[in-house]
């Protein structure tokens, strides 16, 4: 996954907190599951604290609207009511739907926000995990599919009792350029947002010519095997299973599912990185090149306007031939 390369000083503390006694401020927050911080640069603090307070309050609002892990939310709401009845929705949600829609359709199927299913049979965090009889896989399969979500003007339903939506696949994604947009709304000449390794940039930090991202080495993780430098405003994903995965007889399961097969991934890929104009893209991108494999994966990823990737496997190393531009060391 990408790192943020170490700069001026040490991480930030998790709490909501900025520095001001260096030029490149920093917020850090925990939400969406995550690690979420945003170095910037500001011209008073007057305009760094109107921007941290409404980066943070939009991040909260969203988490508690969309997340699948607040039974309050909207989106639990509509997955209690698989099966049962539609619920209303606003032009928000509608938006977001659309935008599954067209995510699923740039995957190829891979990015499927119906899944979730499938997701909990596969639970790498379970304390005493197993592998799913061939019955529950069969059965979870039945249940996801993107085209059986029925969406009219202001209602979605999920027809049958047990389908459930998650927009893990590209939620944390979309909040990143939301936050960079913010950034860039109040005015700050340069940002980088960064929530779970999920990133956005944009301008260049205090004094330096790029924002340096690391690239973690997936033999190795939690240290760096080169760099990628940008100053254009690009967002940039990895997605790999060497972190996140669970050990059952012996065997290696990681934690992306290919939601066609219904099982784990399993081609060779150890980490796919793309860089793209917006994180979202990069974090579908690399997704889905992942679960692809190397060949239909670069293919994906070229076909993308200004985007370039790079995977890697335990024994090759496959770029876009714009990647190597990117590379700083």
């Amino acid at each position: 996954m990408p790192l943020v390369l170490p700069s001026h000083r040490a991480p930030p503390p998790p709490a909501a907190q900025a520095t001001t006694d260096v030029p490149l401020r920093v917020l850090a927050w925990t939400a969406l599951g995550t690690r979420c911080s945003v170095q910037y640069s500001a011209t008073s603090a007057a305009q760094a604290q109107a921007f941290e307070t409404a980066a943070v309050g939009w991040v909260a609002a969203f988490e508690a609207k969309y997340s699948r892990f607040r039974p309050d939310s909207l989106l639990s709401r509509i997955n209690a009511a698989a099966g049962l009845a539609p619920v209303a929705i606003d032009a928000e949600m509608e938006g977001l739907l659309a935008l599954c829609d067209r995510l699923h359709f740039m995957t190829q199927g891979v990015l499927d926000p119906t899944a979730l299913p499938l997701l909990r049979l596969w639970d790498y965090k379970a304390v005493n995990p197993r592998l799913p009889t061939e019955d529950e896989l069969v059965a979870a399969r039945r249940l996801v599919g993107w085209k059986k979500v029925q969406r009219t003007p202001g209602h979605v339903f999920l027809p049958e009792r047990g389908m459930a939506l998650d927009f893990g696949g590209f939620g944390k994604e979309w909040a990143v350029d939301i936050v960079a947009q913010i950034a860039r709304d109040h005015g700050l000449p340069a940002a980088l947002v960064d929530f779970g390794h999920d990133l956005r940039a944009f301008g260049v930090p205090p004094g330096r010519p790029a924002w340096h991202i690391g690239l973690e080495d997936p033999a190795n993780p939690g240290a760096t095997k080169g760099s990628l430098a940008l100053t254009q405003g690009q967002g940039v994903a990895s997605s790999g299973d060497y972190l996140r995965r669970v050990l059952i007889d012996g065997v290696r399961y990681g934690h992306i599912v290919d939601p066609r097969s219904g099982r784990p991934v399993a081609n060779g890929c150890l980490q796919a990185t793309v860089i793209a104009p917006t994180c979202l893209q990069a974090g579908v991108l690399a997704t889905a090149a992942f679960v692809l494999g190397v060949t239909p994966g670069l293919e994906l990823i070229q076909a993308q306007p200004g985007t370039h990737g790079q995977i890697l496997t335990e024994k090759t190393r496959a770029q876009t031939r714009g990647f190597f531009n990117y590379v700083a060391s």
